[in-house]
Parts: C-alpha cells; structure tokens; sequence
C-alpha cells in the first residue's frame, strides 16, 4: 500500500495542499486544495493573515478524510525570512509583519555601524537585502523594544504552523539560513552576532535540518480532522524545497521562478569570497546541509502587480501575447532597484524610471509586460555571467523550475539572451521537494540521489534552444 504525504506549499500569492505517493516508481500528484494569500495591511503595518492561512491548512487536510486517504505525514514550507513572537503563554506579541513592509527601511546601514558588512557576510555568507529577518528584528528592538524583551520563542512562518498542528517548537535548517542570523560553518545560530546588536539568543530554537519527524498531530486536532499523522520537516523555504526538484544539477543553473526569481547552483560548501560579496549573492542552507548559492531578483511580483494595476481585465496569458506584439520596443529596468518592491503602483513606477533613464516610457499593456519580461532576462543574463565568473567555468544548461517555467516567451527569450538551453519544469518543484522529503523521512525514498532520479523520469520537461544569440 502506497504511503501518502501532504505537502503544504504557501507562496506569497497562493498556497495549495498536494497528496503526493510513489506508484510504480513514480511520483503521483493531487492538488487537493488551494486558496489565496494576500499582504493586508493592520495598523500601520503590510502582515501576513496568518489565522487565515492556518485555518485553510486545516480545511486541505478534512479533504483528505473526504477522498478516504489518510496520510502518513505531512509537511509545510513558505517564503523565507518572516516571523512569529511569542510570549511566556506562547501567544503571538504582534502580527505577522510581512517582508514588504517599510519597517526596515535604514535598517540595514544601522546594523553595519555595528557589525561591519563584510564580517557579517564572512560568517553567514547571506545576501544582503533589507527585508532579511536581521533588520526586522533589529527594527524591532528600535521602534518596539518591549516586544523583544517579552518574546520567549522565535519561530519562522512554517514553523509557527507546525507548533499550531503539534505544540512542539523547532527552527528549521533552510529557512533558518534565509535570516542572516546563522553562522554559515557551524549551521547554528551565531551568538556572537545577536549578542552585538543586543538581541536575545534564547528565544531561538534548536535547529533541525529538513527530513526530521518533529512529532503528531495534538489531540485537539486529531479530534477536528478525524486522523493523526507525522508531522515532517521538508526544506520549509519553498526555495529550499524547490531546488531538491531540478533533475540534473550537474553543470546546470537554477532558476527557482515564481513571485520571486531565484539563480544560482547548488554547491557543498559556502561561497563567502569578496567576489560573492561584491555580486551579493548568498549561500541558503539545503537539504543534508548543501547550499544553494544563489542571487534573488525580483521576479514575476513585477507582472503581477502589474495585471493588478490594470485591475485584472488581462490574464497572464494575454499579457504575454500583448508583449510578443510589441517587437519594436526594448526599454529596460533594474528590476532589483528598491523601487519596485511594493509601489503604490507598479505600472507608473516602470514608467517614472524610464522617463527618468531617457528611455521609451511604455504606455501600452503590451509594452509595460514586455518590459518587465526583457529586464527580468537582462538580470538573469548577468547574474549567470557572475556565476561563470565566481566559479570559473561555463554552465551550458539553464533548469527553470516552479510556475514561471510555463511562461513560454520567458523562457525562449532567457535561452536567446543568454545563448544557453532551458529545460523548463517541473512546475511543482516546490510541493515536489516538498513531498520527497517526507517520503524521505518515512524510508519510502532513500536519498536525494535517488529523489531526484524519481522526478525526472515522472515529470515532464520541455526544452527551448536559442534561435537569436546575443551578445
């Protein structure tokens, strides 16, 4: 009898519950609920609705009880770097204040003053981005003090979920990394740097690396969806969790896209050189403790905020063909200027920065998406350059994984700018590691090696040759 696991994948626009088994040496996927996650605002703060999302956590597994399949285990991975505070009772002290929120505006150059930028990336070998949980945190300790002095436990978004389903508290290994709070060598929690911006280590978990069995179900759960089952740690960073899903990494680049565009290759050692530094690319814990040294770009949050700025009367779909259209304009944007991490409108921010770079400001749907596509594959183009640089050698091969692999014209233009193949898929890289990892810790799959064996020869791929080179 096939053991079922349940992967609960949460972006930062929707997140899905997927029943995934191995039937005759393949991996078998359900989609068996799906809802939408959006940022509201409460207060003065953008937060995530986290009662909201644990509640649609809860109705995917009743489903479950509704198809007569009772999994063996069930794991949860989210976007990185956000946080719940807890206090003596374990009730959270504040919302959970998402990662586009303004709050850690400055908060980065007043770390440096304390920890200077390179030691910081010495020991941690993160990339630095303003919205990393070392600024949340540190604002909190400037603007709120009284909240940090009264948390008793720190957990990340996924593992906040797990302490609801099992009342056990863990920080999980890939996502722990994603803070620029964990010592890239030790893989543990860098003391020395908490103690220096004067944030308190106790509150942080022992750090657990993903196919670890955290526990099962409480009994009130247990009682309110009618089972019990194991509750496993994957890579709860759904980058983490993705990147187990390329097929080949041998002399293959990754891009992870989705609402956000992650590049980079997996490697088995940091990369903390003044190259990787100068480029700002981080090395994020993987699976049995690889790393994923990789860069974050923007990614397709630009085209969605966009179709939301034209109040959804385009799809996607159209959006791409309104693009292919516009075969004479090619103005181009630093897709990774701070700018456009939330605008109050994406449309007239892309305008406003070509106007401002004298450039053809676009004016029509098709121009704006065609924009965004061409500089979304212009910061690809150089943070592959930087990659062949850092490592010395060319990688011929290009895996898109996640939902942007099914963006068409994306990936045919990412093999025509860079002069390299794409292999697109799978596109549920995510709830894919997700899943594989479960059936890890259950025995049912070995090891990574034969995971990734398992994916390719389940899923599909397809692949896109350049037919223009560029220079």
């Amino acid at each position: 009898m096939s053991k079922y696991s349940l992967a609960v994948d949460i972006g930062a626009s929707s997140g899905r519950l997927i029943l995934g088994h191995l039937e005759n040496g393949k991996l078998k996927l359900d989609e068996i609920h799906r809802f939408e996650n959006n940022i509201v605002q409460k207060g003065e703060h953008y937060c995530w609705d986290i009662e909201k999302l644990f509640n649609e956590i809860k109705a995917g597994i009743k489903k479950c009880n509704d198809l007569d399949i009772k999994p063996e285990s069930i794991g949860i991975d989210t976007w990185a770097v956000d946080f719940v505070l807890l206090d003596e009772n374990d009730h959270p002290l504040t919302d959970a204040v998402a990662y586009r929120d303004p709050r850690t505006d400055g908060m980065m150059e007043e770390v440096f003053k304390i920890i200077p930028k390179e030691k910081l990336y010495l020991e941690t070998g993160i990339q630095f981005q303003k919205f990393n949980t070392i600024y949340q945190l540190y604002a909190l300790k400037q603007k709120s003090p009284e909240v940090l002095e009264k948390a008793k436990s720190f957990l990340m978004i996924p593992e906040y979920f797990n302490f609801l389903l099992t009342g056990k508290k863990a920080n999980e290994y890939t996502n722990a990394t994603s803070t620029q709070l964990v010592n890239a060598f030790t893989k543990k929690w860098d003391h020395e740097i908490l103690d220096q911006l004067g944030i308190n280590n106790q509150m942080f978990q022992e750090i657990h690396p993903p196919k670890t069995v955290l526990g099962t179900l409480s009994e009130e759960l247990i009682s309110e969806v009618g089972f019990d089952m194991k509750v496993v740690l994957p890579a709860t960073h759904d980058t983490g969790s993705a990147v187990i899903s390329v097929p080949e990494l041998k002399d293959t680049i990754y891009i992870s896209s989705g609402t956000w565009s992650l590049i980079g290759v997996e490697n088995r050692f940091p990369i903390c050189v003044p190259k990787a530094l100068e480029y700002n690319f981080t090395n994020e814990g993987g699976m049995d403790y690889r790393f994923r040294f990789l860069k974050n770009i923007m990614g397709l949050w630009m085209i969605q905020e966009v179709k939301r700025n034209y109040n959804d009367q385009y799809s996607f779909a159209e959006l791409v063909n309104f693009a292919r259209e516009e075969k004479e304009f090619s103005s181009i944007v630093n897709v990774d200027d701070d700018r456009f991490l939330k605008p109050e409108n994406m449309v007239a921010e892309i305008q406003k920065y070509c106007e401002e770079t004298n450039q053809q400001v676009p004016q029509t749907p098709g121009q704006i998406a065609k924009c965004v596509y061409e500089s979304l594959v212009e910061s690809y183009k150089q943070a592959i350059n930087e990659i062949e640089e850092i490592f010395e050698k060319t990688f011929p091969k290009v895996n898109v994984i996640g939902g942007g692999c099914q963006n068409e014209m994306l990936n045919q233009l990412i093999a025509d700018v860079t002069n390299k193949e794409v292999v697109a898929g799978p596109v549920e890289a995510t709830a894919i590691g997700n899943i594989v990892s479960q059936l890890m810790a259950l025995g049912e799959i070995e090891d990574i090696t034969q995971a990734r064996s398992i994916i390719k020869d389940s899923f599909e791929v397809k692949t896109y040759k350049p037919l223009l080179v560029k220079g």
